[in-house]
């Protein structure tokens, strides 16, 4: 059975990062859960507009947001209890630490891309 991933932030835009993640981890066989509040579709998969829309058990979360976004979202990320819980460069911040850390998860900072063995730069925009 595929691993499980919800990429928060989601982005039809082939340029940024959310989305080459989405790209990446479909390319290496994981189940990807594109999460938007726009809902709709990206990269042919249907966007959910918030983790708690996501009914499977999710083996990680991969964080694509402004910090102080991602930090209104964490409550939800808890709820969600993920095995791993990955904050890309740029959606980290003291505070999101912080407070992850308080919600009982474990914050992994890094690009979550390369820890698949992927690099953005194989997904052009």
């Amino acid at each position: 059975m595929a691993q499980t991933v919800a990429v928060l932030g989601a982005s039809a835009d082939r340029s940024k990062y959310s989305n080459k993640a989405i790209r990446a981890y479909a390319k290496k066989g994981w189940k990807v859960f594109p999460v938007n509040p726009k809902g709709g579709e990206i990269e042919g998969l249907p966007a959910v507009a918030s983790i708690d829309q996501i009914a499977e058990k999710i083996d990680r979360v991969t964080l694509y947001l402004p910090p102080k976004v991602g930090v209104d979202t964490l409550p939800a990320i808890a709820k969600a209890m993920p095995g791993e819980f990955y904050v890309n460069p740029g959606a980290e911040s003291e505070e999101l630490v912080a407070r992850a850390k308080e919600l009982g998860l474990e914050p992994i900072l890094a690009c979550s891309i390369i820890e698949i063995g992927a690099t953005p730069a194989q997904f052009p925009d």
